[in-house]
């Protein structure tokens, strides 16, 4: 009875369409919403600020300056601080922030700022939406009222909040340190309605002060390229633990696409649930056999993205680092503003990122898609095929030729416009958010039977091979990282899903 439950199960999941649904995860090319284009425009204007690409060139170069600072922390401190931090010889120091964001090297004054504005929050806001669409389809009951922004700089995050939950939200409290970043962050939201309730602070310590302790847990806490800009591994460590004490339920961190942020994440996220294994041992070996399976269900950590499983990341020890990446297409200020290499600039521009979602609890346990599931091969599918299905209309054909062509028309205009700004001064009513438009999908389980595709997949001929990281256990306590080859002659069926998926989307296992 058990086995036929998990099967029927499957079978929901594993159509054509459902699949299709499931596992999509990614958007092609991302477009910056009108009211924040707008806003970002308006910005920049009133600022008059001379020239500016030398400033935004300025801001690349730190940028670059900081990945270099970064790089000198040393590996061996690295993993023992992560791994264990009990075995730190400066107990009694170990959670006391000693550093700052200005210490790694980069200010954020009015220069720095106004160049932000223009080049990186288009991008930045892209990543999080990117980050924070996925959330919202993997927890489709989850609709977070209180949010925690950590290091919310001029509100990339916000703004990605806004139009992933634009009716839920109720209270923000965003953390800063930069005076000139809160005040850009401010200008930028001045005028739009329906605002939920927001409160600025310039460090942690200050949001424990003013708050009390029924009021300490977020719905969702999130800290999105900043731990990167702290020059001491030490002091990421506690300021995690500390967003991580401050989250009632989903804790989300993003960091840039590169080796050292990716380093950063994969960092984290061991810790994190190191931490709660740790306590939950702990927990239970305190608690008699009563209360073991309360603690159980309380207690804990798993990750609900971009990793299908608990354990140690795979790519660790391979060589390759864990990122993703969102086009955007460009704003006018980044256009205005932002140089090329002796060649003209592209209409839009691709933004590499790390990330991981945590969320308090047990994983759910999950039938994984395929369990139970034979494909037929090409050549069955061919032999059960009418032959009357087969005979084909002349004048239905045309009519379906007549709708190919006009489909591809359409789309050769939609790829080759790419300056979407031009109705930035023509909308009067942008400061109002759009409708929440529901989704009808399927979502995917949190259970460990959807991997996660790394990198591009490779069409060659009548195969897909793809780099997927999967788990390899069905409570999801391990997992490995395969190379798969999907060919259409043994399974056409998940062969038709791999040609249509995308660096990011998940795949059944």
């Amino acid at each position: 009875m058990a086995t036929q439950t998990i099967v029927e199960a499957a079978q929901k999941v594993v159509t054509s369409e459902t699949l299709r649904n499931a596992a999509k995860q990614s958007q092609r090319c991302l477009t910056v919403p009108v009211h924040l284009r707008h806003a970002i425009k308006k910005y920049l204007r009133e600022q008059e600020e001379p020239y500016m690409k030398r400033k935004v060139l300025r801001l690349s170069q730190s940028f670059n300056e900081i990945k270099n600072v970064n790089l000198q922390l040393a590996t061996t401190t690295s993993r023992e601080i992560v791994e264990d931090p009990l075995k730190s010889s400066e107990q009694s120091k170990r959670w006391k922030i000693t550093s700052s964001y200005g210490d790694i090297g980069l200010t954020y004054r009015n220069d720095e700022t106004i160049a932000y504005v223009a080049s990186r929050m288009p991008a930045v806001y892209s990543a999080c939406y990117r980050v924070l669409k996925e959330v919202r389809r993997r927890l489709p009951g989850f609709s977070p009222t209180k949010v925690l922004d950590f290091g919310a700089g001029t509100g990339s995050a916000f703004w990605a909040l806004r139009e992933v939950w634009p009716k839920s939200l109720e209270k923000v409290n965003l953390i800063e340190p930069s005076q000139s970043m809160q005040r850009a962050g401010q200008s930028l939201i001045q005028g739009l309605k329906n605002l939920p309730l927001i409160h600025s602070y310039d460090s942690i310590q200050a949001l424990s002060k003013s708050i009390g302790k029924s009021e300490r847990g977020h719905d969702l806490v999130i800290a999105s390229y900043v731990l990167g800009e702290i020059p001491s591994l030490k002091d990421r460590i506690t300021i995690v633990r500390q967003l991580w004490d401050l989250t009632q339920d989903v804790l989300v961190l993003v960091e840039p696409g590169t080796p050292h942020g990716s380093n950063i994440i994969a960092q984290m996220r061991s810790h994190i649930l190191w931490m709660e294994k740790r306590k939950h041992r702990k927990s239970s070996n305190k608690n008699n056999e009563v209360c073991k399976d309360l603690i159980t269900e309380k207690a804990g950590a798993f990750v609900v993205a971009p990793c299908p499983h608990d354990g140690t990341c795979p790519l660790v020890k391979s060589g390759k680092y864990c990122h993703f990446v969102q086009r955007l297409e460009r704003t006018s200020s980044q256009r205005a503003y932002k140089r090329s290499k002796g060649e003209p600039l592209r209409g839009f521009e691709d933004e590499k990122f790390s990330y991981v979602v945590f969320r308090r609890g047990r994983r759910p346990s999950e039938p994984w898609p395929l369990d139970g599931i034979t494909f037929d091969t090409l050549k069955e599918q061919h032999a059960k095929r009418n032959p009357e299905d087969l005979e084909i209309d002349y004048e239905d054909w045309l009519k379906l030729q007549q709708a190919d062509d006009d489909e591809d028309a359409s789309r050769v205009v939609d790829v080759v416009k790419y300056d979407s700004d031009a109705v930035e001064t023509d909308r009067e009513d942008d400061n109002e958010v759009d409708e929440e438009i529901e989704e009808v999908t399927t979502s995917a389980d949190l259970g460990g039977g959807w991997g996660r595709i790394v990198f591009m997949p490779v069409r060659r001929g009548r195969q897909v091979t793809m780099n997927v990281c999967k788990s390899t256990k069905s409570d999801a306590s391990e997992g490995s990282f395969v190379r798969m080859v999907v060919t259409k002659s043994k399974n056409p069926t998940l062969h038709h899903q791999a040609k249509k998926s995308i660096w990011g989307d998940l795949w059944p296992c």
